[in-house]
């Protein structure tokens, strides 16, 4: 089999992934010294952040914000010359019960406002009462994980769960409220059912903050993984796109990874291996290197969605712009899409992109967990399923000017529960291989601040570059 070329300058770091996980800590890496390369199977950068143009339009196909209360992403934003925005509306509805209700203040769906819960009209009036019976419950620690949905039944009733956490839960994980794990994905929730009713608490959970919940990019958050890429090539970061990863092994001075076809292998030599992909691929590599954290990685559970991206003309668009910035819808409801995001009214960038051709944007996403039946069905009909959901929510009616699908299969990461113990044995696991680290969705959070953040945490592990001579196995 043969090597690489010899063409480093240093002690190497391959980076497996070339998401914002991988963007990420080879960008790290290669400030603390190292002679990085890249590598990833896809033919572009960013992973499920990405962008691409409909009628005209270059807008975002996967992520579109990222948390800006969590520093890590707008830092990396703003590190690599890119300037934070912040969504002109953000006012979303549940489409629940026959008609798009306002989303009352809650915490991942769970009602923090009686008011607002019972004028909102959501519930029932059984659900309502149940929800009015939370204070009469006493504090309640959990000694092992739960699920959201089964900690939410058990304080606020069925209903809360099915018509609030579910799409709450559905547009973040794209998962199963009953299945996601509390202390993965909700921690403060554990925190203060274990000091009594959170209803009687929820004055003392703040309403208003310094800074606004969610940023983003003029031109999308797609420009983030497409500048870091630039920035780490002009700064002598070898990054191979279209290039996948079949195998790795350990070596007396390092690592060994296979790439290429079957027929025409190749292999890859390098002192530290930082894994930036998915669960599966990850525990594939690690199925001889790790095995203890291969076995683990391969049991967690994905998601596929889809997003659908829809142009229209503002005279077609109806009452459009009077509706917010969008809607959720729960599972009960058995549409086909799970939400709808008025990217136009959201984003003053895609408004002034959209104004030109007197278009407007706007964006559904469909898929969840268990639902893969939902996205066995081409293009074509996802549209169709779209326009028809929307017709029915809005009364518009719309034929698009332009089209857009993106499918992203296996994109989401379940954290089931147990998923914080299994991520601290796949971390031990790991920690027994010397030069070997693991980051991305899978780990501490599904967002962008938070794969950041494990991308910093796994270089921080590999540490700055030695001096040739002086590695260590």
């Amino acid at each position: 089999m043969p090597a690489s070329p010899a063409t480093r300058s240093g002690p190497r770091v391959v980076v497996v992934g070339a998401g914002m996980a991988g963007l990420t800590a080879a960008r790290d890496l290669r400030a603390a010294g190292w002679d990085v390369l890249v590598l990833d199977q896809r033919s572009y950068a960013g992973g499920t952040v990405r962008r691409t143009e409909v009628a005209g339009v270059t807008v975002d196909v996967g992520a579109e914000a990222m948390l800006n209360r969590r520093p890590e992403g707008v830092d990396l934003a703003r590190g690599v010359g890119l300037e934070i925005t912040h969504p002109a509306l953000a006012a979303s509805r549940i489409w629940t019960r026959g008609e798009l209700r306002p989303l009352p203040r809650s915490l991942m769906g769970v009602p923090l406002d009686l008011d607002q819960l019972a004028a909102s009209g959501v519930l029932s009036d059984e659900g309502l009462a149940r929800v009015r019976r939370e204070p009469t419950l006493g504090p309640r620690t959990y000694d092992e994980d739960v699920s959201v949905g089964d900690l939410v039944d058990e304080r606020f009733g069925p209903e809360v769960t099915d018509r609030l956490v579910e799409p709450l839960l559905g547009g973040v994980y794209a998962g199963q409220a009953r299945r996601i794990s509390a202390r993965a994905a909700v921690p403060q929730l554990l925190a203060h059912a274990a000091r009594g009713s959170v209803l009687e608490q929820a004055a003392a959970i703040p309403t208003t903050y310094d800074l606004p919940v969610f940023a983003g990019l003029a031109g999308g958050m797609g420009r983030l993984p497409e500048t870091l890429l630039a920035a780490l090539r002009a700064d002598g970061v070898e990054v191979r796109l279209g290039t996948t990863v079949r195998g790795l092994r350990r070596t007396p001075d390092g690592f060994a990874l296979v790439t290429g076809s079957a027929a025409d292998p190749e292999e890859v030599h390098a002192d530290r291996v930082v894994l930036a992909t998915p669960a599966a691929p990850s525990g594939r590599l690690l199925g001889d290197v790790a095995p203890a954290a291969a076995a683990e990685l391969t049991a967690v559970e994905t998601a596929s969605v889809a997003v659908v991206t829809l142009a229209l003309r503002v005279a077609d668009a109806g009452l459009l712009g009077g509706l917010g910035s969008g809607f959720l819808v729960p599972p009960v409801e058995r549409r086909r899409i799970k939400a709808a995001t008025f990217s136009f009214a959201k984003w003053d960038w895609v408004r002034e992109a959209g104004a030109a051709d007197d278009l407007l944007l706007l964006r559904t996403s469909l898929g969840r967990a268990g639902e893969e039946r939902t996205l066995q069905a081409d293009d074509a009909e996802l549209v169709a399923a779209s326009l028809a959901d929307l017709a029915a929510a809005t009364g518009v009616t719309a034929r698009p000017v332009d089209t857009h699908v993106q499918r992203w299969g296996g994109g989401f990461p379940q954290y089931a529960v147990g998923h914080r113990e299994r991520v601290a044995r796949v971390r031990a696991a790991v920690e027994q291989v010397p030069g070997l680290a693991v980051c991305g969705a899978t780990y501490d959070g599904v967002g962008i601040p938070a794969v950041v953040g494990s991308a910093h945490a796994a270089a921080a592990r590999v540490g700055p570059a030695p001096v040739r001579g002086t590695m260590g196995a």
